[in-house]
């Protein structure tokens, strides 16, 4: 006991070191600690380490897939969405069928399916692997496009190698298989949508923010692990409670129960991401031995890695470009809608021109109603979002480069490789053929991705991004100051401090002055704070700047808790909810938005 204690507490200083010294050395901290493994594999007491598949796929992956879907930017999401589907799920069937033809024919009597199992194995890549592109210089739209993908893609490479694994003992059908994919995909969404809508139900009610956070540390699980028990995906259920929770938690939790969120889940990703890493480099020593013993041959396994590796590489360049030819005709489609769009927009900004509007568009088909009005209002205002965010991310020849090359494998090929049956022909040969392709993208890709982004990057006009940036702060700063202004109560701020200073009033007096003041100012951060999530559900504010602005006003609110002078909220009511005042905080710096 004492030793596996020593062993613990020994990867969790070894995971912390190699997070800060990576970077000062030039190497990013998953590739050290694969290399640490490897070293440490060579020890007596560590070198016959074994780690239950099981454990990665259903204990690891679906917490730090539900972790990077809470904290994905949701619109970017919703707009690359046609291209992430396609990388998650086209992309891999393609790859995994081409190189299962592969496998097929270099490796003696393995047989094709069982080759479009290995195939399903290598295709997708990972979202912890990516978390390496990143620490670089890669664009907002790259990230969003890997970060998407590496969240959807492994549950169809999860569902072809099942599908794989039962060809090679009964009869293929297609639409079975199709049938079978459609099932794992639409089961888990619904499951998923019902943990998160319940997960926030029941959060919001709770007031101890260390009582919350334990609470999201099982959500992922309440996910994944009913999903799987019913057929479908764990890892897309505990993906879509995440995406659930990442868009209402602002709108339902206090921003207490959010930071300390924040806090402990990037502690939870980086214990669980180095875990990954340091366990893939402890197994590699006793996959080459397991090989030795059989016979097989070490190098012509390595040679086949190579070549799978290359072949993926090639497959998503081959996918990639037309798909780059697709969105660069989305982005010129843009431009010549943008002037109707626009037009558009300005006329929906009186009740008459949205009436006037609507009608044209439904050709009178039918009266509105007040709500059918306002829904329109909001879908002219996102695609004009939609299109100004399209034309300020030109797609080129560079942001290809940075997708195809961006592309690792990780724990998912690691995993999965080892859920292959006992009975799977040349079975250790192919385990080591996936964590070879693993580590040689870590190491290949994973260690040029910096320089060769530096060495390709356009230049960029660092003065232009800068007053960019600031004119979408400015914009902000005038939405909240406007939002402040509609709160009625403003004059009980301004008359606070001369009456609280006024000589013929007692302390109690004073104090209800005070505490009026307060909770005006609860009431304007609930506003702006409702205003702001409405922004970014349309799509109109950058999402770093508008991260920035919400995480002022959860500061605020933060601030003025810890001061003592908001009452205990009552259960059931949240701060910044829809529809809801009470969101107690001072206004975001640099606003003077209560003036």
């Amino acid at each position: 006991m004492t030793e596996t204690l020593l062993f613990l507490v020994a990867g969790l200083v070894v995971i912390a070191a190699s997070t800060v010294v990576g970077p000062r050395l030039g190497v990013a901290s998953p590739l050290l600690l694969v290399a640490v493994g490897v070293g440490a594999s060579f020890l007596p007491a560590l070198g016959s380490v074994e780690i239950d598949p099981e454990l990665i796929l259903a204990g690891v992956l679906p917490p730090l897939l539900y972790s990077s879907a809470v904290s994905m930017p949701a619109m970017n999401f919703r707009r690359e969405f046609g291209a992430i589907s396609g990388l998650s799920v086209l992309l891999v069937v393609a790859s995994s069928l081409l190189l299962g033809l592969f496998f097929s024919l270099v490796l003696p009597d393995l047989g094709f399916a069982w080759g479009v199992a290995l195939g399903a194995i290598v295709s997708p890549t990972d979202a912890v692997a990516t978390s390496i592109v990143k620490q670089t210089s890669v664009s907002r739209w790259v990230v969003a496009m890997l970060d998407g993908e590496s969240l959807l893609n492994d549950a169809t490479a999860l569902v072809l190698l099942r599908t794989a694994i039962v060809a090679t003992a009964a009869s293929f059908s297609f639409w079975g298989a199709l049938g079978s994919f459609a099932y794992s995909v639409v089961v888990a969404v619904v499951i998923g949508l019902v943990v998160g809508a319940v997960n926030l139900a029941v959060r919001r009610r709770l007031t101890d923010p260390t009582v919350n956070t334990v609470i999201s540390f099982a959500v992922p699980f309440l996910a994944s692990v009913p999903a799987g028990v019913v057929g479908a995906s764990g890892l897309v259920a505990a993906v879509v409670a995440g995406l659930v929770t990442g868009i209402r938690a602002p709108r339902e939790l206090s921003p207490q129960s959010r930071l300390s969120d924040g806090q402990n889940w990037r502690t939870v990703e980086l214990v669980l991401e180095g875990a990954v890493f340091l366990t893939m480099g402890l197994q590699i020593r006793s996959i080459v031995i397991a090989v030795e013993q059989d016979h097989a041959g070490l190098a012509p396994a390595l040679l086949i890695a190579v070549g799978a590796l290359v072949l993926t590489v090639l497959v998503r360049a081959a996918y990639v470009a037309p798909l780059l030819r697709v969105l660069s005709a989305r982005a010129r489609h843009a431009e010549a809608m943008r002037p109707r769009v626009a037009d558009m927009h300005q006329r929906i900004s009186t009740s008459e021109g949205t009436h006037e509007s609507f009608t044209e568009m439904n050709r009178g088909r039918r009266t509105p109603s007040p709500r059918a009005l306002d829904q329109f209002a909001r879908r002219v205002t996102q695609g004009l979002a939609d299109i100004e965010y399209f034309l300020a991310q030109p797609l080129g020849w560079r942001d290809g480069t940075a997708v195809v090359w961006a592309g690792m494998r990780g724990a998912v090929t690691v995993a999965a490789a080892q859920t292959l049956p006992d009975d799977t022909p040349q079975r250790p040969v192919l385990v080591l053929i996936a964590y070879a392709v693993a580590a040689l993208s870590l190491l290949v890709q994973g260690g040029t991705i910096g320089p060769l982004l530096r060495r390709i990057a356009a230049p960029v006009d660092e003065e232009a991004a800068h007053r960019q940036t600031e004119a979408e702060r400015r914009r902000l700063v005038v939405l909240l100051r406007d939002t402040a202004a509609a709160v009625p109560g403003g004059e009980v701020v301004r008359d606070t401090a001369a009456a609280a200073a006024a000589a013929d009033l007692d302390d109690d007096a004073r104090r209800a002055r005070i505490d009026a003041a307060v909770q005006h100012t609860l009431a304007v951060l609930a506003a702006q704070r409702t205003a702001l999530l409405d922004a970014r559900d349309a799509g109109t504010v950058d999402a770093e700047v508008l991260a920035e602005s919400l995480a002022d006003l959860d500061a605020s609110e933060i601030a003025i808790r810890l001061r003592g002078r908001v009452p205990h909220e009552p259960a059931g009511t949240r701060p910044g909810r829809r529809g809801r005042r009470g969101s107690p905080g001072r206004p975001v710096r640099d606003s003077k938005v209560t003036d």
